[in-house]
Protein backbone atom coordinates (compact mmCIF):
# COMPACT_ATOMS: atom_id res chain seq x y z
CA UNK A 1 0.00 0.00 0.00
CA UNK A 2 1.14 3.52 -0.76
CA UNK A 3 2.79 5.02 2.38
CA UNK A 4 0.75 8.21 2.05
CA UNK A 5 -2.50 6.27 1.86
CA UNK A 6 -1.43 4.15 4.81
CA UNK A 7 -0.62 7.25 6.88
CA UNK A 8 -3.93 8.87 5.92
CA UNK A 9 -5.86 5.78 7.00
CA UNK A 10 -4.01 5.64 10.32
CA UNK A 11 -4.72 9.30 11.02
CA UNK A 12 -8.38 8.84 10.04
CA UNK A 13 -8.74 5.91 12.44
CA UNK A 14 -7.01 7.87 15.21
CA UNK A 15 -9.32 10.83 14.61
CA UNK A 16 -12.31 8.49 14.83
CA UNK A 17 -11.06 7.03 18.11
CA UNK A 18 -10.46 10.49 19.59
CA UNK A 19 -13.88 11.76 18.49
CA UNK A 20 -15.80 8.60 19.42
CA UNK A 21 -16.93 9.63 22.94
CA UNK A 22 -18.75 12.63 21.44
CA UNK A 23 -21.00 10.31 19.42
CA UNK A 24 -21.01 6.94 21.20
CA UNK A 25 -22.68 5.98 24.47
CA UNK A 26 -20.72 5.36 27.68
CA UNK A 27 -21.08 1.61 27.14
CA UNK A 28 -19.47 1.71 23.72
CA UNK A 29 -16.80 4.16 24.89
CA UNK A 30 -15.83 1.64 27.57
CA UNK A 31 -15.85 -1.12 24.95
CA UNK A 32 -13.50 0.89 22.72
CA UNK A 33 -11.24 1.54 25.71
CA UNK A 34 -11.16 -2.21 26.36
CA UNK A 35 -10.17 -2.82 22.72
CA UNK A 36 -7.37 -0.25 22.96
CA UNK A 37 -6.02 -1.86 26.13
CA UNK A 38 -6.06 -5.29 24.52
CA UNK A 39 -4.33 -3.75 21.49
CA UNK A 40 -1.47 -2.70 23.80
CA UNK A 41 -1.43 -6.26 25.15
CA UNK A 42 -1.32 -7.67 21.61
CA UNK A 43 1.48 -5.32 20.51
CA UNK A 44 3.56 -6.39 23.50
CA UNK A 45 3.22 -10.04 22.48
CA UNK A 46 3.89 -9.23 18.83
CA UNK A 47 7.30 -7.94 19.88
CA UNK A 48 8.08 -11.52 20.87
CA UNK A 49 6.12 -13.55 18.33
CA UNK A 50 6.27 -11.42 15.22
CA UNK A 51 9.62 -9.68 15.56
CA UNK A 52 11.78 -11.98 17.70
CA UNK A 53 10.32 -15.36 16.77
CA UNK A 54 9.47 -16.37 20.35
CA UNK A 55 6.00 -17.92 20.57
CA UNK A 56 5.01 -17.41 24.20
CA UNK A 57 1.88 -19.08 25.56
CA UNK A 58 2.18 -17.53 29.00
CA UNK A 59 2.12 -13.81 28.22
CA UNK A 60 -0.96 -13.25 30.36
CA UNK A 61 1.19 -13.77 33.46
CA UNK A 62 2.66 -10.26 33.14
CA UNK A 63 -0.72 -8.75 32.31
CA UNK A 64 -2.15 -10.29 35.48
CA UNK A 65 0.84 -9.46 37.70
CA UNK A 66 0.50 -5.76 36.90
CA UNK A 67 -3.27 -5.87 37.42
CA UNK A 68 -2.82 -7.48 40.83
CA UNK A 69 -0.01 -5.05 41.66
CA UNK A 70 -2.24 -1.99 41.30
CA UNK A 71 -5.00 -3.72 43.30
CA UNK A 72 -2.61 -4.61 46.12
CA UNK A 73 -1.00 -1.16 46.08
CA UNK A 74 -4.38 0.55 46.49
CA UNK A 75 -5.24 1.21 50.18
CA UNK A 76 -8.59 -0.05 51.41
CA UNK A 77 -10.12 3.38 51.94
CA UNK A 78 -8.04 5.67 49.73
CA UNK A 79 -6.87 5.73 46.12
CA UNK A 80 -3.31 4.94 45.19
CA UNK A 81 -1.21 7.62 43.55
CA UNK A 82 -1.09 7.05 39.79
CA UNK A 83 2.51 8.23 39.43
CA UNK A 84 3.60 5.66 42.01
CA UNK A 85 1.25 2.76 41.25
CA UNK A 86 1.78 2.82 37.46
CA UNK A 87 5.59 2.48 37.43
CA UNK A 88 5.50 -0.05 40.29
CA UNK A 89 2.92 -2.18 38.48
CA UNK A 90 4.91 -2.06 35.25
CA UNK A 91 8.07 -2.79 37.20
CA UNK A 92 6.48 -5.83 38.82
CA UNK A 93 5.49 -7.18 35.40
CA UNK A 94 8.96 -6.46 33.99
CA UNK A 95 10.66 -8.14 36.96
CA UNK A 96 8.46 -11.22 36.56
CA UNK A 97 9.25 -11.36 32.84
CA UNK A 98 12.99 -10.97 33.51
CA UNK A 99 13.08 -13.76 36.08
CA UNK A 100 10.98 -16.12 33.98
CA UNK A 101 12.97 -15.22 30.88
CA UNK A 102 16.20 -16.29 32.54
CA UNK A 103 14.83 -19.84 32.56
CA UNK A 104 12.53 -20.14 29.55
CA UNK A 105 14.92 -18.57 27.04
CA UNK A 106 17.29 -21.50 27.53
CA UNK A 107 14.75 -23.65 25.66
CA UNK A 108 13.57 -23.52 22.06
CA UNK A 109 10.60 -24.49 19.91
CA UNK A 110 7.80 -26.49 21.49
CA UNK A 111 9.72 -26.68 24.76
CA UNK A 112 9.78 -22.88 24.97
CA UNK A 113 6.02 -22.74 24.41
CA UNK A 114 5.35 -25.34 27.10
CA UNK A 115 7.69 -23.77 29.67
CA UNK A 116 6.14 -20.32 29.24
CA UNK A 117 2.73 -21.91 29.75
CA UNK A 118 3.97 -23.74 32.85
CA UNK A 119 5.30 -20.56 34.46
CA UNK A 120 2.07 -18.70 33.68
CA UNK A 121 0.04 -21.48 35.29
CA UNK A 122 2.27 -21.33 38.35
CA UNK A 123 1.59 -17.60 38.62
CA UNK A 124 -2.12 -18.28 38.14
CA UNK A 125 -2.23 -20.69 41.09
CA UNK A 126 -0.22 -18.34 43.30
CA UNK A 127 -3.05 -15.81 43.05
CA UNK A 128 -5.86 -18.38 42.86
CA UNK A 129 -4.92 -20.60 45.80
CA UNK A 130 -3.48 -18.10 48.29
CA UNK A 131 -4.96 -15.18 50.25
CA UNK A 132 -2.63 -12.85 48.33
CA UNK A 133 -4.93 -12.65 45.33
CA UNK A 134 -8.28 -13.10 47.05
CA UNK A 135 -8.77 -16.61 45.68
CA UNK A 136 -11.08 -17.23 42.74
CA UNK A 137 -13.14 -14.13 43.64
CA UNK A 138 -10.18 -11.85 43.04
CA UNK A 139 -9.82 -8.32 44.40
CA UNK A 140 -11.98 -5.27 43.87
CA UNK A 141 -10.31 -1.97 43.08
CA UNK A 142 -12.52 0.36 45.09
CA UNK A 143 -10.77 3.54 44.01
CA UNK A 144 -9.19 4.54 40.72
CA UNK A 145 -5.68 5.96 41.11
CA UNK A 146 -5.34 9.60 42.08
CA UNK A 147 -3.47 11.75 39.55
CA UNK A 148 -2.48 14.55 41.93
CA UNK A 149 0.96 16.10 41.66
CA UNK A 150 1.76 18.29 44.68
CA UNK A 151 -1.96 18.86 45.23
CA UNK A 152 -2.77 19.57 41.57
CA UNK A 153 -4.69 16.95 39.56
CA UNK A 154 -4.18 17.31 35.78
CA UNK A 155 -7.05 14.89 35.13
CA UNK A 156 -9.43 12.61 37.03
CA UNK A 157 -9.58 8.89 36.20
CA UNK A 158 -12.98 8.70 37.91
CA UNK A 159 -14.30 10.66 34.95
CA UNK A 160 -15.00 8.16 32.12
CA UNK A 161 -13.91 10.66 29.47
CA UNK A 162 -10.59 11.33 31.20
CA UNK A 163 -9.94 7.61 31.62
CA UNK A 164 -10.78 7.00 27.97
CA UNK A 165 -8.25 9.55 26.74
CA UNK A 166 -5.66 8.29 29.21
CA UNK A 167 -6.01 4.86 27.56
CA UNK A 168 -5.72 6.44 24.09
CA UNK A 169 -2.56 8.26 25.19
CA UNK A 170 -1.09 5.03 26.60
CA UNK A 171 -1.74 3.25 23.28
CA UNK A 172 0.01 6.01 21.32
CA UNK A 173 3.00 6.00 23.70
CA UNK A 174 3.38 2.21 23.49
CA UNK A 175 2.98 2.23 19.70
CA UNK A 176 5.55 5.01 19.34
CA UNK A 177 7.97 3.32 21.73
CA UNK A 178 7.79 0.04 19.86
CA UNK A 179 8.27 1.82 16.53
CA UNK A 180 11.44 3.44 17.88
CA UNK A 181 12.70 0.17 19.34
CA UNK A 182 12.09 -1.77 16.13
CA UNK A 183 13.81 0.86 13.98
CA UNK A 184 16.85 0.93 16.27
CA UNK A 185 19.88 -1.38 15.93
CA UNK A 186 18.42 -3.39 18.83
CA UNK A 187 15.22 -3.99 16.88
CA UNK A 188 17.14 -5.02 13.79
CA UNK A 189 19.05 -7.58 15.84
CA UNK A 190 15.75 -9.01 17.08
CA UNK A 191 14.54 -9.42 13.50
CA UNK A 192 17.86 -11.06 12.66
CA UNK A 193 17.42 -13.49 15.55
CA UNK A 194 13.98 -14.41 14.24
CA UNK A 195 15.38 -15.04 10.78
CA UNK A 196 18.54 -16.93 11.71
CA UNK A 197 19.78 -16.97 15.30
CA UNK A 198 22.82 -19.11 14.46
CA UNK A 199 24.02 -16.53 11.96
CA UNK A 200 23.58 -13.73 14.50
CA UNK A 201 25.64 -15.75 16.99
CA UNK A 202 28.37 -16.23 14.40
CA UNK A 203 28.42 -12.46 13.86
CA UNK A 204 29.22 -11.97 17.53
CA UNK A 205 25.82 -10.97 18.93
CA UNK A 206 24.95 -12.25 22.41
CA UNK A 207 21.50 -13.39 21.31
CA UNK A 208 20.43 -14.59 24.76
CA UNK A 209 20.83 -11.07 26.15
CA UNK A 210 18.89 -9.55 23.28
CA UNK A 211 16.07 -12.07 23.69
CA UNK A 212 16.00 -11.50 27.44
CA UNK A 213 15.78 -7.72 26.92
CA UNK A 214 12.93 -8.20 24.42
CA UNK A 215 11.18 -10.63 26.76
CA UNK A 216 11.44 -8.16 29.65
CA UNK A 217 10.24 -5.22 27.54
CA UNK A 218 7.29 -7.26 26.27
CA UNK A 219 6.40 -8.18 29.85
CA UNK A 220 6.58 -4.53 30.93
CA UNK A 221 4.28 -3.44 28.10
CA UNK A 222 1.87 -6.26 28.93
CA UNK A 223 1.97 -4.77 32.43
CA UNK A 224 0.81 -1.42 31.04
CA UNK A 225 -2.22 -3.21 29.57
CA UNK A 226 -2.87 -5.11 32.80
CA UNK A 227 -2.74 -1.92 34.87
CA UNK A 228 -5.18 -0.13 32.57
CA UNK A 229 -7.52 -3.13 32.44
CA UNK A 230 -7.73 -3.29 36.22
CA UNK A 231 -8.35 0.46 36.48
CA UNK A 232 -11.00 0.41 33.75
CA UNK A 233 -13.08 -2.44 35.20
CA UNK A 234 -12.31 -2.04 38.90
CA UNK A 235 -11.53 -5.65 39.76
CA UNK A 236 -8.88 -8.29 39.22
CA UNK A 237 -9.30 -12.08 39.14
CA UNK A 238 -6.87 -14.97 38.56
CA UNK A 239 -8.45 -15.40 35.12
CA UNK A 240 -6.29 -12.48 34.00
CA UNK A 241 -3.30 -14.86 34.22
CA UNK A 242 -4.99 -17.95 32.78
CA UNK A 243 -3.83 -19.87 29.72
CA UNK A 244 -6.90 -18.90 27.70
CA UNK A 245 -6.08 -15.21 28.23
CA UNK A 246 -2.68 -15.93 26.70
CA UNK A 247 -4.43 -17.82 23.91
CA UNK A 248 -6.77 -14.91 23.21
CA UNK A 249 -3.95 -12.40 22.80
CA UNK A 250 -2.00 -14.84 20.62
CA UNK A 251 -5.07 -15.15 18.39
CA UNK A 252 -5.17 -11.35 18.10
CA UNK A 253 -1.59 -11.29 16.88
CA UNK A 254 -2.12 -14.13 14.40
CA UNK A 255 -5.44 -12.81 13.10
CA UNK A 256 -4.12 -9.28 12.66
CA UNK A 257 -0.82 -10.34 11.09
CA UNK A 258 2.39 -11.23 12.91
CA UNK A 259 5.27 -8.79 12.73
CA UNK A 260 3.01 -5.79 12.23
CA UNK A 261 2.03 -3.45 15.08
CA UNK A 262 -1.03 -2.22 13.18
CA UNK A 263 -1.95 -5.86 12.70
CA UNK A 264 -1.89 -6.42 16.47
CA UNK A 265 -4.32 -3.53 16.89
CA UNK A 266 -6.52 -4.84 14.06
CA UNK A 267 -6.51 -8.29 15.64
CA UNK A 268 -7.70 -6.89 18.97
CA UNK A 269 -10.49 -4.99 17.24
CA UNK A 270 -11.52 -8.10 15.29
CA UNK A 271 -11.52 -10.51 18.24
CA UNK A 272 -13.45 -8.22 20.60
CA UNK A 273 -15.84 -7.18 17.82
CA UNK A 274 -16.57 -10.78 16.85
CA UNK A 275 -17.13 -11.72 20.48
CA UNK A 276 -19.65 -8.92 20.89
CA UNK A 277 -21.51 -9.91 17.72
CA UNK A 278 -21.54 -13.66 18.35
CA UNK A 279 -22.57 -13.42 22.01
CA UNK A 280 -25.62 -11.50 20.84
CA UNK A 281 -26.52 -14.33 18.47
CA UNK A 282 -26.24 -17.45 20.60
CA UNK A 283 -24.95 -18.88 23.85
CA UNK A 284 -22.77 -21.21 21.76
CA UNK A 285 -20.82 -18.29 20.40
CA UNK A 286 -17.44 -19.95 21.09
CA UNK A 287 -18.20 -22.53 18.38
CA UNK A 288 -18.91 -19.84 15.79
CA UNK A 289 -15.83 -17.92 16.93
CA UNK A 290 -13.66 -20.99 16.49
CA UNK A 291 -14.98 -21.67 12.99
CA UNK A 292 -14.47 -18.04 12.04
CA UNK A 293 -10.86 -18.04 13.20
CA UNK A 294 -10.14 -21.29 11.37
CA UNK A 295 -11.62 -19.81 8.19
CA UNK A 296 -9.60 -16.60 8.66
CA UNK A 297 -6.35 -18.53 9.02
CA UNK A 298 -7.12 -20.64 5.95
CA UNK A 299 -8.29 -17.88 3.63
CA UNK A 300 -6.33 -14.86 4.96
CA UNK A 301 -2.69 -15.97 5.24
CA UNK A 302 -0.71 -13.12 6.67
CA UNK A 303 -3.67 -11.82 8.68
CA UNK A 304 -5.94 -8.84 8.24
CA UNK A 305 -3.14 -6.42 7.38
CA UNK A 306 -2.17 -8.54 4.38
CA UNK A 307 -5.66 -8.27 2.84
CA UNK A 308 -5.24 -4.83 1.17
CA UNK A 309 -2.00 -5.95 -0.50
CA UNK A 310 -3.59 -9.17 -1.71
CA UNK A 311 -6.55 -7.22 -3.15
CA UNK A 312 -4.19 -4.81 -4.97
CA UNK A 313 -2.16 -7.70 -6.34
CA UNK A 314 -5.33 -9.38 -7.54
CA UNK A 315 -6.52 -6.20 -9.25
CA UNK A 316 -3.15 -5.63 -10.88
CA UNK A 317 -3.10 -9.21 -12.07
CA UNK A 318 -6.63 -8.83 -13.41
CA UNK A 319 -5.69 -5.63 -15.24
CA UNK A 320 -3.01 -7.52 -17.15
Amino acid sequence: MNPRISMFLKLAVLAGVVAFPAFGSDFYAELVAKVLILAIFAMSLDLLVGFTGLVSFGHAAYFGVAAYAVALLTPQYDPANLWLALPLSIGAAAAAAFLIGLFVLRTKGIYFIMVTLAFAQMAYYVFHDTPLGGGSDGIYLNFKPDTSIAGWAPFDLNEPLHLYYFVVAALLVVFGLLKLVLRSPFGRVLVGIRSNEHRMLSLGYATFRYKLAAFTLAGALAGVAGFLYAVLFGFVTPEYLSWHKSGDVLLMVILGGMGNLVGAIAGAVAIVGLQEVFTGWTKHWQLIMGLTIVAAVLFMPGGLTAVPGRILNWKNGGAK
